[in-house]
């Protein structure tokens, strides 16, 4: 006998598609229940008066599972959905206008280890920082529903929820509006490319996933049967945070995860659906790919046969950096050394575009169509959260860097033509290390991760003992910003450093200039210079320990340390950056 009560059902509409089910029962409070009824692929039915928390009960199932589309779970991905609407008296912002991506200065954090809080009201007391430094767009790690109260996000279930420890769904409607009160946009990093190991349910409702699958799991099903619906589940998703949240731009993580064989690709297909959206709204919505093909199609504008996403995250640039003023040279970054390497990526956005890449064993990339892609296409940065977290021990470049050489890479990435990002607290050179960490409940998934964590770096070379254990409640607390720092040498002249450049970098019109044909890069490999030359501006950076001379003569604006003008050009000592116009 049906346990539950059966009750009239009225108000709000309630909707799953479940395409092989015959029977769903919509689970009100855990004791009444709503027969829904089967139209083509979806039930459908209505809220009950005053129902709070749902599930959804599949055929003969006992087990009442979340909504697909869930917009809150309160008690966890494993517990009942609960109704939510936004409260649209939150709204302060409608005179916003929104702030386009590309030429922008993006600022990428993460909501848990932002602050000691690490809530979004919490992030929201240390917005003004990021005013006075100078940035555009606050881009935030994904903060959809995962199992666990902290983790860096890629492992979210729940793609319609707000992860409950950072606030739900009302913290980020409150972060966003401040945001936007203190002209900031918002970015949120997306994951459409796989979902979590712990509570996925989708599989139980439909087809939502494929046969085939990538690092990090089952890849969705986007061209297969029934792929329609589960097309139309990740647009409505990425079309909500926009129309619902007021967010400006979407970061999509890892594109080239996302298998699409149709004439259409999901990418093309959400790209014309932000337009349409973006042109309702009337402020400008973004689309950054984050994309280790080096495939110009992604930002290539559709009238000339690409997807015409808004940006794509390009790894070249950091490599070629951080290469060259590090000195490391494992893995992928071999490719990377010699300031030839750097002058290329400066000058043409992708170092391997039809070249042999030795990492991958074979040929890699297509080169930039220069002439019709702006570089601002490209957003550069010199660490992000993965170039940072997926170092054995999450160390970030201050840790091994002076800050001789944390300005040179900073001047090389804010004074470039692109679309420059910082990762959180390097305006600083923050001590504080950003590392992988997680907080599986079940134990055999935390050790399962933790394991793995470890075998992959000992087969680079690290001691097992020295990798930190995801799973240590320590190693999130490792990670949380130290903003006391601030205060004190050499964090706070770096900070006034990076704040130079910014001010330089959108005050100066030969830096606001966004076109490939607006830079030109010199090097001299044994001498340890290069220069960027912007128009008549001039970036003047060495490489080497010891001092060296740049055969030009500028007008200084700008230096990490003391320059000197000699009559064979600029003198710099070892690590050091200068900015100025050319002297003719």
């Amino acid at each position: 006998m049906d346990p539950y009560r059966v009750v009239v059902t009225t108000h709000e509409p309630v909707a799953v598609w479940a395409p092989d089910a015959e029977r769903i029962q919509l689970i009100i409070d855990d004791s009444t229940v709503v027969e829904m009824t089967k139209d083509d692929e979806w039930f459908r039915t209505n809220r009950p008066e005053g129902a709070r928390r749902y599930g959804f009960r599949i055929d003969a199932s006992d087990e009442a599972l979340p909504d697909p589309r869930s917009p809150r779970q309160p008690d966890g991905v494993h517990e009942a959905s609960a109704f939510w609407s936004p409260d649209e008296s939150v709204w302060t912002d409608s005179s916003w206008a929104g702030v386009p991506v590309q030429g922008s200065v993006i600022y990428e954090l993460h909501i848990g280890t932002f602050t000691p809080e690490g809530t979004f009201d919490a992030a929201i007391a240390r917005l003004d920082h990021l005013v006075s430094l100078g940035v555009d767009l606050v881009e935030i790690m994904p903060v959809n529903a995962f199992n666990g109260t902290h983790g860096w996000g890629y492992d979210g279930v729940d793609w319609y929820a707000v992860h409950e420890t950072y606030g739900g769904p009302d913290g980020l409607m409150r972060f966003v509006d401040a945001c936007h009160a203190r002209g900031l946009g918002v970015v949120l990093d997306v994951v459409y490319n796989h979902l979590g190991p712990s509570g996925n349910y989708l599989p139980r409702f439909g087809p939502y996933l494929s046969d085939g699958s990538n690092s990090w799991g089952q890849t969705p099903n986007l061209d297969g049967a029934h792929s329609d619906e589960v097309r139309a589940y990740i647009i409505d998703n990425a079309l909500r945070w926009f129309r619902e949240f007021h967010i400006d731009a979407l970061r999509l993580d890892a594109v080239h995860a996302l298998v699409d064989h149709t004439a259409v690709h999901i990418l093309e297909e959400l790209a014309v659906r932000t337009e349409a959206l973006s042109r309702e709204l009337g402020r400008p919505l973004g689309l950054i790919a984050e994309s280790d093909l080096n495939a110009p199609q992604l930002i290539t504008g559709r009238e000339r046969g690409g997807f015409g996403l808004t940006a794509q995250w390009n790894d070249d640039v950091h490599h070629a950096i951080h290469v060259n003023v590090s000195g490391e040279t494992q893995g992928y970054y071999a490719d990377f050394q010699g300031l030839q390497a750097l002058q290329k990526v400066l000058q043409e956005g992708y170092f391997h575009a039809l070249t042999y890449s030795s990492f991958r064993g074979r040929r890699h990339g297509r080169p930039i169509d220069r002439e019709h892609t702006p570089a601002s296409a490209l957003v550069v940065y010199t660490c992000d959260h993965d170039q940072v977290g997926n170092r054995a021990l999450g160390d970030r470049p201050s840790a091994y860097l002076t800050p001789g050489q944390l300005a040179v890479k900073a001047a090389l990435v804010l004074l470039s033509p692109f679309t420059a990002m910082l990762f959180m607290g390097e305006e600083w050179g923050a001590s504080t290390p950003f590392q992988f960490f997680t907080s599986h409940p079940e134990a055999e998934l935390g050790k399962a991760t933790a394991e793995g964590r470890k075998s992959e770096f000992a087969a680079h070379g690290w001691n097992s003992e020295d990798i930190p254990d995801p799973q240590d409640p320590e190693t999130f607390t490792r990670s949380k910003l130290d903003w006391s720092e601030l205060d004190v040498n050499p964090h706070r002249e770096i900070l006034e450093f990076y704040t130079a450049l910014i001010e330089l970098r959108k005050t100066t019109p030969e830096f606001a200039a966004d076109t490939f044909d607006s830079i030109s890069v010199d090097v001299d490999p044994d001498a340890g210079w290069l220069v960027m030359k912007r128009g008549t501006m001039a970036v003047l950076c060495s490489f080497g320990d010891t001092a060296t001379t740049v055969p030009l003569h500028i007008a200084p604006v700008l230096s990490y340390a003391l320059i000197a003008d000699t009559p064979e050009g600029t003198a710099l000592g070892g690590h050091n950056v200068a900015v100025g116009r050319i002297v003719a």
